[in-house]
């Protein structure tokens, strides 16, 4: 198949799946955020450098190229996964060994739990009967996947977690559960009443899997009636929200992970940490700060300030400075595009962080250290491979983010200081 045959195919810009094909055989399936241009994208120049060999391969011996649209990046994740495992196309076999694929088990027992497991440790547990590193002995209920992509998996179960919560691997921690339990991750345990409507919720979950979101929906309306027509509108608020919520997944985690993937796969581009801090006064003199470490290393020539414009004189609202500095900084196409974005603060600063960048259609990781009342980092929010993997290195560009912040806002709220003075009192 060559580029101009992409033209014929009227791709569009919307998630879904894609096939690769030669006559009536499927070579690979592949999952997208942006149909047009992931497929486009393989008739970049680099192919052989960014995909290697056997993916040449495939596009010289494909035909035609066909797609199914889905409604969301997790729908298209799931049904990736049903189609691989049921056409096990050669191509997504050689591309990698399904051995270090993850897979989602739900276990047999009396409050199940959703685990994200190996697939080569359930082979393992076939022979032993024990899951590895995880403390479970007993039997699987259900079992979803092989997975190709770990990291895109983790943050999708995320989202349905905050759908239809679920216990995890960590439930036979009492401090772990109830912490869940008030963020409303984790399921009532305190009734009969309660383990059916969580058994539901696993239901729903398997049926979610097995992309029959459908389903779930007819079910939810007919329980969201049922209710109202009892005159029970608190539960039936709470079907419709879940309906809502369904209707309207999130997927910006999911299409920043794809977006990594892409630009990392060839290993030949600087990894770039651009980490973001707000410095005021009582809501004067507001400044915020982007820092830069490529590779591990500070870069102070990428180092900007800017001046807080959006807020009134004495305004605090740290979500809305960092909203406003993150649309400043992509307002310049010609400076160079981060790997990952560090935020200083918490699940606010990340959400107003994660806003932004989907308003913006920018496709970037995301994390935010979260600090202890001495402003010392304490955890992080965000993709937990990428923390794992860059902790140091995030670490140090947080650390320069809120030095450099401090600095500025100083060295201005200096100059205002002098600016105000009368020249016979200094």
């Amino acid at each position: 198949m060559k580029s101009q045959d992409l033209k014929k195919l009227d791709l569009p810009a919307a998630p879904g799946v894609y096939f690769w094909k030669k006559g009536g055989e499927i070579l690979y399936i592949g999952k997208a955020t942006n149909l047009r241009d992931r497929v486009r994208s393989y008739f970049a120049n680099d192919l052989i450098d960014t995909r290697g060999p056997n993916i040449l391969d495939m596009v010289t011996q494909t035909e035609t190229v066909e797609y199914e649209e889905t409604p969301s990046v997790i729908e298209a994740l799931i049904l990736e996964s049903n189609l691989i495992k049921k056409y096990q196309p050669k191509y997504n076999v050689k591309e990698k060994d399904d051995k270090s694929f993850y897979q989602v088990i739900v276990t047999d027992e009396p409050w199940p739990r959703v685990i994200l497991v190996r697939t080569r440790d359930l082979k393992i547990m076939e022979i032993t009967g024990k899951l590895s590193r995880i403390k479970f002995e007993g039997k699987i209920k259900y079992c979803f996947g092989p997975f190709p992509h770990g990291t895109s998996l983790r943050d999708a179960l995320k989202i349905i977690r905050k759908i239809f919560p679920f216990r995890d691997y960590r439930a036979d921690n009492p401090e772990n559960e109830r912490f869940y339990k008030q963020l409303g991750l984790s399921p009532d345990t305190s009734n009969a009443e309660a383990r059916k409507e969580y058994l539901k919720n696993i239901n729903n979950i398997r049926l979610f899997f097995e992309g029959k979101k459908g389903k779930i929906l007819k079910e939810l309306e007919r329980d969201m009636n049922a209710h109202a027509k009892a005159l029970e509108f608190e539960q039936a608020e709470f079907s419709k929200r879940k309906m809502f919520a369904l209707k309207h997944i999130n997927d910006v985690a999911l299409i920043k992970d794809e977006a990594l993937e892409d630009r990392m796969h060839s290993g030949k581009v600087d990894f770039r940490i651009e980490s973001y801090d707000i410095a005021h006064l009582s809501g004067r003199n507001t400044v915020g700060v982007m820092t830069v470490v490529t590779n591990g290393a500070v870069d102070k020539s990428q180092y900007r300030k800017f001046k807080i414009k959006s807020l009134g004189k004495n305004a605090v609202d740290d979500y809305a400075s960092l909203q406003e500095i993150l649309t400043r900084r992509f307002n310049h196409p010609e400076w160079k595009q981060p790997s990952l974005i560090v935020m200083d603060g918490g699940i606010g600063q990340y959400n107003a962080a994660a806003e932004t960048l989907m308003k913006l259609q920018i496709a970037i990781p995301l994390v935010s250290v979260i600090k202890d009342e001495r402003h010392r980092p304490k955890a992080f929010h965000g993709n937990e491979e990428l923390v794992k993997k860059y902790k140091k290195d995030i670490l140090l560009a947080n650390s320069e983010s809120h030095r450099f912040a401090i600095t500025f806002h100083k060295n201005l709220r200096g100059k205002d200081f002098l600016a105000a003075t009368p020249k016979n009192k200094r």
